[in-house]
Parts: C-alpha cells; structure tokens; sequence
C-alpha cells in the first residue's frame, strides 16, 4: 500500500537538505564576490520554496512507510534533486540549456563524471564548488544523508536506507540504522578532510585541494581543470589521489572498523577486498609493462601513469593523468574490463563490484565441481560466510540486467549517429558510472556534441547504474504498482 502525503512529504524535507547544501556555493560566491551570488539566491529561495510547499501541502498522514514507498521516495529523489540541481548552473548562465545542465548535474550526482563542459576553467568557483557538491552528496547517497543527520523526522527509516543502498551484502555496524549512517558519514568527512589535506601538501591551492578531495572521496571525478589531473603536472599530486582513490573503492564500513575500530585485519579477512587489490595490482602490472614498450612516458612515468588509471577506472572516479584513448587497443579492452568489473560493495564506486565478480566465479567454478561430484554439497562462501542461494540468484538477475542496459545503450547512441566504439563505451562508461569512455569521448574530451536524446539515455542509464537498476526499473512494472 502506497501512502502519497508520507512520500511527498518526505521530499519536501530532502528538498531542505539539497539547500543546505547549495549554501556551499554560496558562501563560495560572497568569499569570491562573484556576480553568481543573486542567481544563487534565486535557487536557494527556489528549492526552499518548493520543499516547503511540499511539506505543508502534504503534513499530516501516515508516520510510517512501507516498502514501497521506500522505493517510490529513493527514485524520485534522485530526480528531483537532479531537476533543482540544475538551477545554479540555468540561472548564472554557466550551462544554459535544460538537457546539458540536467546531464551535468546528473552525471554530478550519480557520481558518474561525464561532462557536457567544454571551458570548465572559464566558470565561477561557485559553480564548480556546486559540482563537487553534487558528487559529495551523491557518493554516499542523498537519502543517506538525511537518515545520518536525523531519522528521518520520526519516520521509520529503514526502508529508505534499504531501497538506497547498493552491493550485494549489506553490512551493518549498529542495529540501529541512523547509527550506522552517522559512524559510515564519519568515516567519509574523515577520509575528505584528509585528502584535502593531503592535497595542500602535494602542491595544490586549497580551493582546488577541497574540490578534488570531494570528487575523490565520492569517487565522481570532476575536476576544476578541463585536462583533468593532468593539467597538474605533477607525480606528488597523482600519488596522493592514487591512494585515496583506492581507498575512497574499500567498504566503508570495512574502513570504519581498520580505522576507528583499530581492526586493520578486518581488511586482510575480507574476501572482497583481497579481490579488489589483487585486480588492482595484475591490471597495473600488466599495462603498466605494455606502456614502457609502446610510449615514451619512461618507466616510472609508464608506472604511475597505468597504477593511476587502474586505480581511477576501477574505482569509477574518472580522474585522468593521460589520454588513455590513444593507446594501443588491446588496452582499451582492459580498460572496459576495469570500468565493468569495479570497486568493493558498501563504497562510493560503481559498477558490478568485486562482491559480486568473486560469487559468480565461485558459482561458475561450483558448477563445474557439480558436473564431476552430482551429489556433492558445496555452498558459496565469501570471508568465511556461506552464500544463500536467495542472493546468488539476485546476482544473476542483476548481471543479466547490467548487460541488457549496456547493450540497450548501444544500440539508443548508435541509432543516432555514434560509432561502435564511442556507443559501446559511453553505455560502459555510463552505466557503471565511470565518466569518461573512449574513442571521441575519451578523458579530455567533453560530451557536448552528442544527441539530445543520447544524453538523456545517457541520463537514465547513470541514475539506473547509481540505484543499482532493481529500486529504479520495479517502478515500471505493473506487479509494483498492484495493491495488495
């Protein structure tokens, strides 16, 4: 049963949270003296007009949700914080059309990196400060948020964590879901206070050091710079970002436990992040050693060049040192395989995750053991656990959706014009919330000239890749919306 003054209510109050959040750039515009500080306003007085509205017109009702409402609520927010998103960038002129603004501030919270900008060093800090602000918000998830800072205003909110929640097991620190929030929130301003920091010592002014700690923690990869992390120049710079990249890719409550808990051996347990280092390692060897033989980086610079670009393309952040989509093609195909396979469940990155490449290995090597011993027992373990079959059948759905929608972008981008490579690619790099593609669409290059109607697929296939496809795609089945 749906409980329509429950939902609408619920996101006049995100509404709030989203102009908490847009006083960020704000106070960045009144520091700067931009002339972007009254089209701010403007916005401000926007969003807050309209949760307001939403929450007067719909009070009273229900004090409680259900499951499906917890649905209802986690899709349409990250539509209409996307739809208000787009007034700062609409009103200061600094993207004037609706379906690149709604792209950018799609892509900035999904955390997915692509951009329509072709001048991003021409825009007002305040601007850019906004577009770190979306991807800030969106790596931990906007209804995370609200649930961290308070529950929920009384309501029960666990169905909203659920319905936002991504990964294929989901971990727990208190039994207490607004506790676990807070402890999960902690960790994440801890981790982008100290890459700031980080970021300061390395070289960076700290207006660009607190820009790009927020892209990287929440593993987004928009930068102040059109060239991205290359237009730095500098080896300290990448190393500091390297790691925080990967470290911004571990379960953040796995990080929560090595860091405030002192269990650094819950790491070294986890059999998710053990196949998250070991594909980190292999991939950056393998190209690492390709790039000393085919460009002129030398070997350090061939190094550090391939351990960054794993690191960033596994990760899904989309930060680039070099124009990758100038390498030998046989790289490329390693890249995609990185952009598909991705980070750990329970952190800011997209993709499959880890997680669930480790149980379908072991599902499909069980299969084999299966054909040899037909009456063998062998159960799915990861980090000790044993697997439940509900789970192992929820991966497979879930793969067999993630491939329908990357071949359901390829054929929308080319049916309008983009080439194979470019279609294949931007529907990787779109769904798995990588940013940059390959080919015309490559690290350096902006999104602008694709089709209307491919950045609005484009558009949705971020949203799905971010929500993780079943809270986004059971809105559009008819069983969903039977009352029972």
């Amino acid at each position: 049963m749906f409980h329509p003054k429950v939902i609408f209510r619920i996101l006049g109050m995100l509404l709030f949270i989203e102009a908490a959040f847009l006083l960020g750039g704000v106070a960045v515009s009144l520091y700067y003296g931009e002339a972007t500080l009254k089209p701010l306003l403007y916005s401000l007085g926007i969003i807050v007009l309209a949760g307001l509205s939403l929450v007067t017109f719909f009070k009273g009702g229900e004090r409680s949700i259900s499951r499906k409402d917890g649905y209802v609520v986690v899709t349409l927010c990250w539509v209409v914080f996307s739809l208000f998103g787009t007034l700062p960038y609409m009103l200061t002129g600094s993207i004037p059309t609706f379906t690149d603004a709604f792209f950018e501030t799609m892509s900035g919270f999904s955390t997915t990196g692509a951009t329509i900008l072709q001048d991003i060093e021409a825009l007002p800090k305040s601007i850019l400060f906004w577009r770190m602000m979306t991807h800030w918000v969106g790596g931990l998830g906007i209804v995370f948020f609200t649930v961290a800072v308070f529950p929920m205003f009384g309501l029960n909110d666990v169905n909203l964590f659920s319905a936002e929640s991504v990964g294929p097991i989901r971990s727990k620190l208190h039994p207490r879901i607004s506790v676990t929030a807070r402890w999960i929130l902690t960790i994440y301003i801890a981790l982008t206070i100290a890459c700031t920091v980080s970021l300061r010592i390395a070289g960076m002014g700290w207006f660009d050091a607190v820009c790009h700690s927020m892209s990287t923690i929440a593993t987004g990869g928009f930068s102040t710079k059109q060239a991205s992390i290359a237009a730095f120049d500098s080896p300290a710079i990448e190393y500091v970002l390297t790691f925080f990249m990967f470290v911004s890719g571990v379960n953040l409550s796995l990080l929560y436990l090595a860091i405030f808990k002192v269990r650094p051996m819950a790491l070294l347990r986890d059999t998710e992040f053990k196949t998250y280092l070991m594909v980190a390692a292999a991939f950056s060897v393998i190209i690492g050693v390709a790039l000393v033989f085919t460009s002129d980086l030398g070997v350090e610079g061939s190094l550090r060049a391939s351990l960054f670009q794993v690191v960033s393309l596994q990760t899904t952040t989309g930060f680039a040192t070099v124009n990758y989509a100038v390498w030998m093609p046989l790289l490329w195909l390693l890249l995609c395989a990185l952009m598909f396979i991705g980070a750990c469940s329970g952190s800011t990155s997209g993709a499959m995750k880890c997680a669930r490449i480790s149980i379908l290995y072991k599902v499909m090597w069980n299969e084999f053991k299966r054909i040899v011993h037909p009456n063998a027992v062998i159960p799915v373990r990861m980090t000790g656990r044993i697997i439940p079959s509900s789970v192992q059948s929820a991966i497979l759905a879930y793969t067999v959706i993630y491939i329908f929608m990357l071949v359901a972008g390829l054929f929308v981008n080319m049916a309008f014009g983009v080439d194979f490579l470019d279609a294949f690619s931007l529907s990787v790099a779109s769904v798995g919330n990588v940013g940059p593609a390959l080919g015309n669409y490559g690290p350096m290059d902006s999104f602008a000239p694709l089709p209307a109607v491919v950045k609005w697929f484009s558009a949705f296939q971020m949203l799905v890749g971010r929500l993780e496809f079943f809270a986004v795609l059971l809105l559009l089945t008819p069983v969903f919306w039977k009352r029972r």
